[in-house]
């Protein structure tokens, strides 16, 4: 499914490649313990319209192309926080990202708004769309491990 994915990326966005944004977000359980820091359970990428969802805590190993996407650095990697989510990347899989951009500092630049360099996506889909985004508290919480949909 990665490679599948991937490749209808690079097909789709051929003549972009040296500016192509990809959102990217992960996932994993927190945890009430100081003691314990659960690994990332789900990495997830947008390229526009197109999706990938791909379960790390399962995977036995990491397709060398999904690889050599995330270090790729003509491509740019964008979510709110995104810093952070990279690093808990690198230090639970060793998987590196190349290029990123937090959207936060694109916000402040854009609109002049020093109050937005720490907002969180609420706050910057406010000032920057005129949108409230809700994330409901049992899907923040919700066992990102888990195999099945609930519905």
């Amino acid at each position: 499914m990665v490679d599948s994915w991937l490749s209808d990326i690079y097909r789709i966005h051929r003549r972009r490649l040296h500016r192509l944004i990809v959102g990217l977000d992960v996932e994993w359980r927190p945890s009430f313990n100081h003691n314990i820091e659960n690994p990332v359970a789900t990495l997830q990428l947008c390229v526009g319209r197109r999706c990938l969802i791909f379960q790390l805590i399962y995977a036995t190993h990491f397709p060398n192309s999904l690889i050599e996407f995330l270090s790729d650095e003509d491509f740019t990697f964008v979510r709110v926080g995104v810093e952070s989510d990279v690093e808990k990347l690198l230090d639970d899989y060793d998987l590196k990202v190349g290029n990123v951009v937090d959207l936060c500092g694109l916000a402040v630049d854009w609109l002049g708004n020093r109050d937005l360099k720490n907002a969180g996506l609420n706050g910057l889909a406010r000032a920057v769309l005129g949108l409230k985004v809700h994330k409901p508290r049992h899907v923040t919480l919700s066992s990102w491990r888990s195999t099945e949909v609930e519905r």
